[in-house]
C-alpha cells in the first residue's frame, strides 16, 4: 500500500559484488586470500538459513495438511460452493486489475509527459488513496451513498428530489470493483510513473517526428515499453484483492477469503479451511507464473550513456483543464471525499469514542506493529547481508523465500500459522504439564502467533528496503575496511550498518504502517480481548455503527498519509 508494495515487484536482482579473491600487500611479498568463506560469513549464513526455515515452516505445514483426507464439510463445499468462490474471486480480481491499469497508466503518463496547472501537487497527491485501506473506503462510501447519507439527504432536503435506492446501491460486485480500483490504482500509477520518469525522450520525440499523435504514441510506443511495469503494478493490485477480507465481507461477496473465515469460525472445520487456503495459494502461484509470461522476454534499455529524462510538454487551451479535471476527480474520489467524511463522523462521535479504551487500541496497534516491524528489520538485515557477501544458489534461494510471504494472502498465512502453532502446542504438551500450565494451548492463544504471522506477511516489505540499501552502498567500503584490518562483524557494525540507516528507517516505517492497516491476520489470530484500530473499525462498521468506526479509521489514514508524504519527499530528494 505504500513504496514498499511497489519494490516487491520492481526490484531487479543485480549481481552483488563479492570478494572471492583479494591480494593484500604485505611488504615484499604478496598474499592471496583463499576462496573459502570466513567463519563469520558462514555464521551469517547459518543464522539466515535458520530465519528462513522458521518463516517457511507454516507454509510447508499448510501444503502438507492440504493433502490430508477431506472432511464432510469439505465435500459439501466442493460440490455446491467451490465454483462460486472461484468465479467471484477471479471476476473481482480481473475487473479490478483492468480498471486499475486503465486509470493508473493514463494518470502516470499524463503527469510524466505533460505539464498543466497543479501538476506538481497532484503528482504526489494521486498516491494518497493508498493511505486508505479498501475496507475503510468501502464503509465510508456506503455511509455516504445510503438513504441517510450526505448525498441522498442533500438531494431530498435542498433539491426536493427523492431517488431510488437502487441507483446508490454499492454493496455488490460492481461496487466492490469500484472500491478496489479507487484505492488500489496507485500501485500501477506509482510503478509506471517511476518507469516513465527514467526513460529517454528520444523514443517519444522520434515518434512525434514521424507524425504520430499523442494517442498513437501512448498506445504504440509507451504501452509496449512499459509493459513490465504495468504488469508489475497490476499484479500487486490483484494480490491485494485476493488478500482482502474487509470489503468482500462487508459487501456480502463470496470469495475465498470469506469462505475461509466462514468455514473456520462458523463450522469450526480447520481442515476444510486449510483446503480452501491451499486452492487460493495455488491461484496465487498461477497468477505469478502468468505475470512472468505477460512480461515476456523483451527488454528495453538505453543504447548509450547519454540519457535524458522525459520532459513534460505544456498543455494549452481546454486540454490543460481536461487534465486538471481528470486528475482532480480521481484524487477527490479516492482521497478527499472519504477523508472529509471520516473527519465529519469523527467530530460527531469523538466524545464517546476517545477514552481509555481508544488509547488502549492505539497502544495495542503500536506495540504489535512496532515489535513486528523491528523483527522484520533484524531478520532482513541478517538475510540481506548474507546474500550480498556470498554467491551461489543458496543465498539466492534464501532471498527469494524471504519475499514469498507477501504474495500469499493473509487468510492463507493465518491458516498455516495457526495450524503450525496448534501442532507445536501438542508437541510441547508434556512440557506444559510439567511446569503446571493450566492449558495445553499456550502458543496458539498468545500474541506471539499474531506477531509471527505479521513478520511472515510483511517480510518482503522490509527485506527489499534493506536489500536496496545494501545495493546502494555496494562492497567498496566493506572491502576497504577489511583491508585496513577490521573483521567482517566489526566492519558490519561500524561501517555497513551506519551507511544503511536510511534503508533501515524506511523499512521499519513501511512495515509499521502496513501492519497498522492489516485486517485478515488480525481478525483471525488476535488473542482474546485484544483489539487493534483496524479490528475495532471493522467491528463497528459490521455492526452498522459507521460513525463510531470513524475515529479509529481516520487515525490509520492520517498515520499512513503522513508516512507516504515523508517517503515522497525522500524519493524526490534522494540522489540517483
Amino acid at each position: 500500500m505504500t513504496k514498499s508494495h511497489f519494490s516487491v515487484i520492481l526490484h531487479v536482482d543485480d549481481k552483488h559484488s563479492h570478494l572471492t579473491k583479494m591480494i593484500i600487500n604485505k611488504g615484499p611479498g604478496i598474499m592471496k586470500m583463499k576462496r573459502k568463506l570466513p567463519t563469520t560469513v558462514s555464521g551469517w549464513g547459518a543464522l539466515a538459513l535458520f530465519f528462513v526455515t522458521i518463516l517457511s515452516l507454516p507454509t510447508l505445514f499448510l501444503i502438507f495438511r492440504v493433502f490430508q483426507p477431506p472432511s464432510e464439510n469439505w465435500e459439501h463445499i466442493r460440490e455446491y460452493m467451490l465454483q462460486s468462490y472461484i468465479t467471484d474471486t477471479l471476476l473481482l480480481a480481473l475487473w479490478t486489475g483492468v480498471f486499475a491499469v486503465a486509470i493508473g497508466t493514463t494518470l502516470a503518463w499524463l503527469v510524466s509527459a505533460y505539464d498543466f496547472p497543479l501538476r506538481g501537487t497532484l503528482k504526489w497527491a494521486l498516491l494518497m488513496p493508498l493511505a486508505i485501506p479498501p475496507y475503510i473506503g468501502a464503509y465510508t462510501y456506503h455511509g455516504m451513498l445510503n438513504y441517510t447519507g450526505v448525498i441522498q439527504v442533500t438531494l431530498r432536503e435542498h433539491f426536493d428530489t427523492a431517488v431510488s435506492q437502487r441507483y446508490f446501491d454499492i454493496m455488490n460486485m460492481p461496487g466492490a470493483v469500484f472500491i478496489f480500483t479507487l484505492f488500489l490504482y496507485p500501485y500501477v500509477y506509482a510503478i509506471t510513473r517511476a518507469f516513465f520518469a527514467s526513460q529517454a525522450t528520444s523514443l517519444v520525440e522520434n515518434a512525434r517526428v514521424l507524425g504520430s499523435g499523442p494517442v498513437r504514441i501512448f498506445l504504440r510506443v509507451v504501452i509496449p515499453i512499459a509493459r513490465g511495469a504495468i504488469v508489475a503494478g497490476a499484479t500487486l493490485v490483484v494480490l491485494e484483492v485476493l488478500n482482502d477480507y474487509g470489503v468482500v465481507s462487508y459487501f456480502g461477496i463470496q470469495t475465498f477469503s470469506t469462505a475461509i473465515f466462514q468455514t473456520w469460525f462458523a463450522f469450526g472445520d480447520l481442515d476444510a479451511a486449510i483446503k480452501l487456503a491451499g486452492i487460493l495459494m495455488g491461484i496465487v502461484f498461477i497468477l505469478l507464473f502468468l505475470e512472468k509470461l505477460l512480461r515476456g522476454r523483451r527488454q528495453f534499455s538505453y543504447s548509450n550513456t547519454k540519457v535524458s529524462p522525459l520532459k513534460p510538454v505544456p498543455l494549452k487551451g481546454w486540454h490543460k483543464w481536461m487534465a486538471v479535471f481528470y486528475t482532480g476527480i480521481i484524487f477527490t474520489l479516492g482521497f478527499f471525499l472519504p477523508v472529509a467524511q471520516l473527519l465529519y463522523w469523527s467530530f460527531l462521535t469523538y466524545e464517546d469514542i476517545f477514552s481509555n479504551t481508544f488509547l488502549a487500541l492505539i497502544r495495542n496497534s503500536a506495540l504489535a506493529a512496532g515489535i513486528s516491524a523491528a523483527g522484520v528489520v533484524i531478520i532482513a538485515i541478517v538475510i540481506a547481508n548474507f546474500a550480498r557477501m556470498s554467491k551461489g544458489w543458496l543465498p539466492a534461494l534464501t532471498s527469494r523465500l524471504t519475499v514469498l510471504g507477501y504474495s500469499i494472502p493473509g487468510a492463507v498465512i493465518a491458516v498455516g500459522v495457526i495450524s503450525f502453532f496448534i501442532s507445536m502446542d501438542e508437541w510441547l504438551g508434556a512440557f506444559y504439564s510439567s511446569v503446571g500450565a493450566s492449558t495445553n494451548l499456550v502458543l496458539s492463544t498468545s500474541i506471539v502467533m499474531l506477531l509471527f504471522a505479521y513478520i511472515i506477511r510483511f517480510m518482503a516489505v522490509g527485506y527489499n528496503s534493506i536489500e536496496a540499501g545494501f545495493d546502494k552502498i555496494g562492497m567498496k567500503f566493506n572491502e576497504a575496511s577489511r583491508t585496513l584490518g577490521m573483521g567482517w562483524t566489526e566492519t558490519f557494525l561500524r561501517v555497513d550498518l551506519k551507511m544503511i540507516r536510511p534503508a533501515i528507517f524506511s523499512g521499519f516505517i513501511l512495515v509499521f504502517v502496513d501492519i497498522l492497516k492489516e485486517l485478515p491476520l488480525t481478525l483471525i489470530l488476535r488473542p482474546f480481548n485484544f483489539e487493534t484500530l483496524a479490528s475495532m473499525a471493522y467491528r463497528y462498521a459490521s455492526d452498522e455503527r459507521i460513525q463510531e468506526a470513524a475515529p479509529a479509521s481516520i487515525f490509520i489514514v492520517l498515520v499512513s498519509g503522513v508516512a507516504m508524504f515523508i517517503f515522497h519527499i525522500i524519493i524526490e530528494k534522494e540522489p540517483n
